[in-house]
């Protein structure tokens, strides 16, 4: 496959492209959502690791691109992104009726094992920024270097809840650029994530930043994933909300519901102007 260039002339001189060419988008509910899978999407990062464009990716699922309906913040960093490739089966579903053929998502902890596979093979350097604490994050660089033999990890941090002060933030942003790191993997949540990595694009010299939020617990091995029939099925937010009920049961029961009131009225609008 030939590898998409990023389609960034008008800002080509510093370094930062806006969205990667080759690779066709959906509005769903205003969010661009990449039409793409995980070879296509690995090609995008290879290429802004070969030519040190800095981009960042966000894996977003149903409940990122409903924050983004009450957040301009959070809508500005999804379509600053260099991709939005659909984390959940409702987002490949919804780009389907629009008439897309997507055969799968692009699920963030599965686009982090593959591409680390790759990062291993091509010497790719590897920072990690997020985790529950320094001791999970440890545990997480540990089954890496486990699962993908030879990895790079030049270092990482497990960022406290409450947001960093200004000259924390200037003393991360020196230790991320002086490891130089090639991909930058980020695992602090939705709209956290999302909005770091646009607020950081300029400050950080890192070619690829990717959000893929609870990616980090569950290859730490701090959570477990749902099994595959239930994420084929879209079900796996009832495993997670059985998991941690408190926590994620009313997130489920406000994004679910009104994620396919929202799309519904989308799919009308277009069907009526087609």
């Amino acid at each position: 496959m030939r590898l998409p260039k990023p389609q960034s002339k008008a800002r080509a001189s510093d370094g930062l492209p806006q969205t990667a060419s080759g690779v066709r988008t959906r509005s769903i509910l205003g969010v661009p959502v990449a039409i793409t899978d995980y070879e296509q999407t690995i090609d995008v990062m290879e290429e802004l690791v070969a030519s040190r464009l800095r981009g960042y990716i966000c894996a977003a699922p149903v409940h990122a691109v409903i924050v983004a309906q009450d957040d301009p913040e959070m809508l500005g960093a999804l379509r600053g992104a260099t991709l939005v490739v659909p984390d959940g089966m409702p987002l490949v579903w919804a780009a389907n009726l629009l008439g897309e053929d997507l055969r799968d998502r692009v699920y963030g902890p599965e686009l982090m094992s593959r591409y680390s596979h790759r990062c291993a093979e091509r010497g790719h350097r590897v920072w990690l920024y997020g985790g529950r604490d320094q001791g999970s994050l440890a545990q997480l660089a540990l089954s890496m270097r486990h699962r993908h033999p030879g990895i790079r990890i030049v270092g990482g941090y497990s960022p406290p809840f409450q947001a960093l002060t200004p000259e924390e933030q200037d003393d991360l942003t020196e230790q991320i650029n002086d490891a130089k790191p090639d991909v930058l993997w980020v695992g602090i949540g939705v709209p956290k994530q999302e909005k770091w990595m646009a607020r950081m694009r300029e400050r950080l010299e890192v070619p690829v930043m990717c959000g893929v939020g609870a990616a980090f617990d569950f290859h730490a091995g701090r959570v477990p994933m749902a099994p595959r029939w239930m994420q084929q099925r879209g079900l796996e937010w009832l495993y997670r909300a059985a998991q941690e009920p408190r926590r994620l049961l009313p997130r489920y029961l406000n994004t679910n519901p009104r994620f396919v009131l929202s799309f519904a009225r989308q799919y009308v609008a277009e069907r009526s102007r087609a």
